[in-house]
């Protein structure tokens, strides 16, 4: 057997109500035509798990690739038979928050938490995470050094920061870091937020519903995704407003209600 498979289950159980929380964790990766980066995000994961030594499932959600994202997938699952990696194609692409929010229903883990499938999340990052799971409801990290990103997409970044903890009144350091939840949290309070912007809302509103958190530093570099993915697209500015609106909206509710 191949000494990085020691940390997971010999076999990938079929999903099982009875066998729910059967696993310490459940690692989803949302990719749309990844196929020059899967494989790598598949290994660092791996890596980090073994390191951290806790159970473990990967559940690779494939958002309507038009490239040979699921093929490689299943060529890696052929080549590394003991480890539970699930295949599972949307029927087309549904947007990362709903895929986020699939995943944890296919899951089994105590435990869950999205992996891009850019292969941007460093082994030494994903560990520090890890380590710090059941400590806390949520584990939130932050960028202690971000390389690759510019200095305008920096400044948007700390604006929409800013415009959260404002919104929200909490005094959170980041919010699409790739938060580690309670999965049941993420079943039970999951957002309809578009785009990147649901991390904010999930975390926010169970925050308002007194969920413990820990904030930890990691060091990450930054994927360049496209225009499509700019943060002055028509679309993520939508968005973001949609988000920011709901967080307020929740938090005015709480001030006049109590709810």
């Amino acid at each position: 057997m191949n000494p990085n498979e020691q940390a997971f289950p010999n076999e990938a159980a079929p999903v099982d109500p009875i066998l729910r929380n059967s696993l310490d964790l459940t690692i989803s990766v949302p990719c749309k035509n990844e196929e020059k980066n899967i494989i790598g995000t598949l290994d660092t994961i791996v890596a980090a798990v073994n390191e951290v030594g806790c159970s473990c499932e990967i559940i690779v959600m494939d958002d309507g690739s038009t490239d040979q994202t699921s093929e490689l997938v299943e060529q890696y699952q052929h080549g590394h038979p003991s480890l539970p990696i699930r295949l599972h194609k949307n029927p087309r692409n549904i947007g990362l928050s709903n895929t986020y929010v699939n995943g944890a229903f296919l899951g089994r883990g105590k435990y869950y938490r999205f992996v891009a499938g850019d292969n941007a999340e460093p082994k030494e990052a994903m560990v520090q995470i890890l380590k710090m799971m059941g400590k806390a409801d949520i584990i939130i990290p932050f960028h202690e050094q971000l390389t690759g990103k510019s200095i305008t997409r920096i400044a948007v970044s700390k604006l929409y920061t800013f415009l959260v903890n404002l919104f929200s009144g909490y005094s959170i350091h980041y919010y699409n870091g790739c938060a580690l939840h309670l999965r049941y949290n993420v079943l039970r309070w999951h957002s309809y937020a578009y785009g990147f912007g649901f991390q904010a809302d999930t975390i926010t509103r169970l925050l308002q519903q007194g969920a413990t958190y820990l904030q930890v530093p990691v060091r990450v570099g930054h994927t360049n995704k496209g225009r499509g993915a700019s943060p002055f697209h028509i679309r993520n500015i939508v968005s973001t407003g949609h988000t920011l609106f709901e967080i307020l909206r929740r938090r005015i509710n709480i001030i006049l209600f109590g709810q």
